[in-house]
């Protein structure tokens, strides 16, 4: 998946529970209010519209931090599954 189907995901979870969405991936996830639950959301969404299941590296999810960063870390695992 591209950076801006993340995203456009990501800020889907964030603006049904009437949240701001985001468009500064410098923003800090506990700044947008984007918890632990939420990225549980994004996972299976992301997983949905890649078509299968992905491996999570548990080492690098705990460094995330940014929108930046979760961006990152799907985008990095939608293209190695």
């Amino acid at each position: 998946m591209t950076r801006p189907e993340i995203k456009e995901l990501m800020n889907g979870i964030l603006s049904r529970q009437g949240k701001a969405t985001v468009d500064e991936d410098a923003m800090l996830l506990r700044d947008v209010g984007f918890r632990s639950l939420d990225f549980s959301e994004l996972a299976l969404r992301v997983e949905r519209a890649a078509g299968r299941e992905l491996n999570f590296d548990a080492a690098l999810m705990r460094s995330i931090d940014t929108v930046a960063d979760v961006l990152n870390f799907f985008e990095h695992a939608t293209q190695d599954a």
